[in-house]
């Protein structure tokens, strides 16, 4: 499942540059994550480095991007080949 930003984000700017597939980018008003990039991370880290940095707590699960591991793996190959 791909992630989203959500109100309160500050636009702190810390998300973005841990984002191992570029998937994060300043929006209007608040940063946005492209959903065909986002792998929570699988393929690069454990857990979600976006979540571990952000101080606002405003990235959670996208409901309109439920995918599997492997299919989030897949995803990552795919952007990473």
């Amino acid at each position: 499942m791909a992630l989203m930003i959500v109100e309160p984000c500050t636009n702190c700017d810390a998300c973005r540059p841990v984002c191992p597939n570029e998937a994060i980018a300043a929006g209007d008003p608040i940063y946005v994550i492209d959903a065909l990039r986002c792998t929570e991370c699988v393929g690069a880290e454990d857990e979600p480095q976006c979540r571990l940095v952000c101080p606002a707590d405003c990235i959670v699960d996208n409901p309109d991007f439920r995918e599997s591991r492997e299919q989030l793996l897949a995803k990552y190959e795919s952007l990473h080949a």
